[in-house]
Parts: C-alpha cells; sequence; structure tokens
C-alpha cells in the first residue's frame, strides 16, 4: 500500500514540475514538439532512477560511515554529470535523429535541478503514509518514488507538448504568443493537478 501512495503522490500531487517547480528549464526549452517532449521525458527518466539509486548506495555505504554527509550534494553531481554523459553517448549511437533534436538540452539534464532535487529529497526528507511516523525511505521506497517522480515529470512533459502544439495552431493574441502563452497554461495545468491533492 505504501508503494501505491507514494507512486500516486509522486506523480500527481507533488508533481515535480507542477508542485514542486523543479527542472522548468528544459520543461519550458523542449516542449515545443511532442516527439522531442517524449525523448527528453525517458532521458530524465532513466536519468532520475538511476542517479537516485547510485545517490541513495553512495550515501548510505560511504558517505553517513565516514562522516561525509556534508559532501552530499557535490558528490551527487558528481554522480549525475557522469550518468549524463552515459546517456548523451548512448542516444549518439543508438538514436542520432534524437540525439540532434534535443540539442543543448540533453547536457543540460546535468544541471537540471529535478534529477538532483529527487535524489537529495531521497536521502534527507521523512515521509510519512496513511498516518504513519515520518521515516526516511528505504532502498525500495526510494527507487519506486524516484520513478514515479520522473514519470510525473515526463507525463506533465508531453501534456504539455501537445498542448502547446495545438496553441501554435490556435490564433493567440500577438502579445500573448511564444513564451507568455506557455506560462498561462503551466499555471492552469498546474492548478488542475492541484485537484488530486484530496486523493492522498
Amino acid at each position: 500500500m505504501e508503494y501505491i501512495l507514494i507512486i500516486i503522490s509522486a506523480i500527481f500531487i507533488n508533481n515535480v514540475l507542477l508542485a514542486q517547480f523543479l527542472g522548468i528549464c528544459p520543461f519550458l526549452g523542449v516542449s515545443n514538439k511532442l516527439s522531442t517532449a517524449v525523448g527528453m521525458s525517458g532521458a530524465v527518466c532513466f536519468v532520475i532512477t538511476l542517479a537516485t539509486v547510485v545517490t541513495y548506495l553512495l550515501n548510505q555505504y560511504l558517505l553517513i560511515p565516514l562522516d561525509l554527509t556534508f559532501l552530499q550534494t557535490i558528490s551527487f553531481i558528481l554522480v549525475i554529470a557522469a550518468l549524463v554523459q552515459m546517456v548523451e553517448i548512448i542516444l549518439k549511437k543508438i538514436s542520432p535523429a534524437l540525439y540532434q533534436a534535443l540539442g543543448i538540452f540533453l547536457p543540460l539534464i546535468t544541471t537540471n535541478c529535478a534529477v538532483l532535487g529527487v535524489a537529495i529529497t531521497v536521502v534527507t526528507k521523512e515521509f510519512s503514509f496513511g498516518g504513519e511516523a515520518a521515516h526516511l525511505l528505504n532502498l525500495g521506497e526510494s527507487v519506486v518514488y524516484a520513478l514515479a517522480t520522473s514519470i510525473g515529470y515526463g507525463l506533465a512533459m508531453i501534456l504539455f507538448a501537445g498542448l502547446r502544439e495545438h496553441l501554435a495552431m490556435c490564433d493567440v493574441p500577438k502579445s500573448f504568443r511564444g513564451l507568455p502563452i506557455a506560462l498561462i497554461t503551466v499555471s492552469i495545468m498546474a492548478m488542475a493537478f492541484l485537484g488530486f491533492s484530496g486523493m492522498v
């Protein structure tokens, strides 16, 4: 039951983009086309999940035993940068078209605060589900949380990309074209996702 609560909460209620406002830069930059948004969502999903596993293990079995928790942020950033380089190399070999389409935004995953935010949240924030006492997530819960958070990121990005493609064909007033109407659309999406807050 805890896993279901974690999934619902991470995807809909505490959506990393629409509720926590993490990872907005690539969200606004890559969401012009649905195909690019899907590719970016997949890359972010892979990096968030893998980075969370690696940083959790690094924190539990190296930083905490050696009393080096003050190095959490810098070590997590190094892990994320290495993983993004790996994703970049794999995409360049497997899908050159997607690699070209993502362009500058693929290296931006390194500085995507959603990736670092999830990794830090998992090892520092205490969670409570269903009236239970608050506790730090174990490895299984951390992986589920990271995967659900990245799915929530992808869901928001894909929905937003579809809306932006539709808006491109609409007669939007000149002063609202481009980023202004995009930001208005995001705010309406955030309010819609806020409606899920009574579920958990």
